[in-house]
């Protein structure tokens, strides 16, 4: 059971989208990166750069920005196992977005470079100790466990995957 005292409050609503109690972090991981590839593989061309209002996302932004997000969040679980006190800065989503070059990048291998990032960041779980995972750090000014980041990836993932199906399809 993953305590509440692990996370900031922020991310309760990635949190609970996955099933900490019945599945591992790997398993987890595997699971919301094989529903996430399914679903967007199989999407037409026309969607690839389609954003449902002024203002939001593309999809192939959204991609990046899941993309970018579980980059940082393994850094940071990485620092936290091998027990770096370093508190580490928070991100501005929408600044990377404004300055990520997506529209110029071919959707499917935005896909693949996902892929090949989630079998990285299971690899690194994988390699960390119970203790490890236990192991606090700070990010953005608020206490995160090495547990709760690694449900974390796929609590986000699936979040905006939730958002893709509601509003980009």
């Amino acid at each position: 059971m993953i305590s509440k005292t692990e996370y900031a409050p922020y991310f309760e609503q990635y949190i609970q989208l996955v099933s900490i109690n019945e599945t591992s972090i790997i398993e987890n991981l595997k699971s919301s990166q094989k529903d996430f590839d399914n679903l967007l593989r199989n999407l037409t061309k026309e969607k690839h750069n389609f954003s449902y209002a002024l203002g939001k996302w593309t999809l192939k932004e959204l991609i990046q920005h899941v993309i970018d997000t579980e980059r940082i969040f393994c850094y940071r679980a990485l620092c936290f196992a091998r027990n770096d006190k370093t508190s580490l800065p928070g991100f501005d989503q929408d600044i990377f977005v404004a300055n990520d070059n997506v529209s110029k990048r071919d959707y499917y291998e935005l896909l693949d470079e996902m892929a090949v990032l989630r079998k990285s960041s299971i690899q690194l779980y994988k390699s960390f100790s119970d203790e490890a995972l236990l192991r606090i750090g700070v990010a953005s000014n608020n206490n995160m466990s090495v547990r709760a980041l690694g449900y974390l990836f796929s609590g986000h993932q699936i979040h905006h995957l939730n958002i893709v199906k509601e509003r980009y399809l």
